[in-house]
């Protein structure tokens, strides 16, 4: 598989590739400055729909955006910028897909608001997807007498189910997934927790399958640890990362590496 890590200036470097070429981002930007990135792109909304643009312009037809974000509070009040950045995408001609939840287990805080327990993934996509591995788990109900129902189309509308059956033992997933964070938990490289907001090994993992193929192009703009583009080659994927910081990207260079 082809792999190609690019350091530099995310806006600059992403000229670099090709019109519809890519299958597959999956991302996290750094939004809304919760974190403290050495030496990086000065992040604003001005700077984000620049970068939107091009991931628009270098997405294949079918092809699918991952965007994984959420929003600070400030003067009290969220902010707000991951629902804007969706609406944007929609604006420039994306679909907002769907709206998914990354749930996960962080350090208590003391506000007064109940504890912050996720974070959005945007699926975005450039028309219809052209991949859908859907990733399946245990039925609840599994071997049970399945009664006559109603379900939803994706265009809103109800329908009557009537097929008599049992259930099946594996149901397709729903759309908020949880995972554990923290070392050894989010990964076993210790090296990656130089960088200060890494996720999961297995979100990447689980969004890869789900929307790409083997020998499929995957790119991260915001490679970081490059927890993305180790999944990537894991999963036989071909993987183009940018990243500014040179620190993260030796360590992105090296995870990949050792993958």
């Amino acid at each position: 598989m082809k792999r190609k890590l690019m350091f530099g200036d995310c806006l600059e470097r992403i000229k670099e590739i090709p019109d519809n070429s890519i299958d597959l981002v999956v991302t996290s930007p750094p939004y809304d400055k919760l974190r403290t990135y050495k030496d990086s792109l000065n992040w604003d909304f001005e700077v984000f729909q620049k970068v939107a643009n091009e991931l628009k312009r270098t997405l294949k037809k079918g092809g699918v955006i991952v965007w994984v974000v959420g929003d600070a509070t400030v003067k009290g009040s969220e902010t707000g910028s991951s629902f804007k950045q969706a609406l944007y995408f929609k604006e420039i001609g994306l679909n907002i897909h769907d709206t998914m939840i990354y749930k996960k287990e962080g350090p208590p805080l003391s506000h007064n608001r109940y504890e912050q327990k996720f974070e959005y993934m945007f699926v975005l996509s450039k028309g219809k997807p052209m991949t859908f591995n859907g990733l399946r788990e245990p039925s609840k109900s599994a071997g049970k007498s399945r009664a006559s129902n109603t379900f939803r189309h994706d265009s809103d509308k109800l329908e009557a189910f009537h097929k008599m059956g049992v259930v099946a033992d594996f149901r397709l997933r729903g759309n908020v997934w949880e995972y554990g964070v923290g070392h050894g938990k989010s990964t076993l490289d210790k090296e990656a927790f130089k960088h200060p907001a890494i996720f999961p090994e297995k979100l990447a993992h689980d969004h890869i399958i789900s929307w790409s193929n083997e020998g499929d192009t995957v790119l991260d703009p915001f490679m970081g640890s490059g927890t993305t583009g180790k999944q990537a080659k894991l999963l036989k994927r071909n993987f183009i990362g940018i990243e500014c910081v040179k620190e993260y990207f030796r360590i992105a260079k090296q995870r990949i590496k050792n993958a």
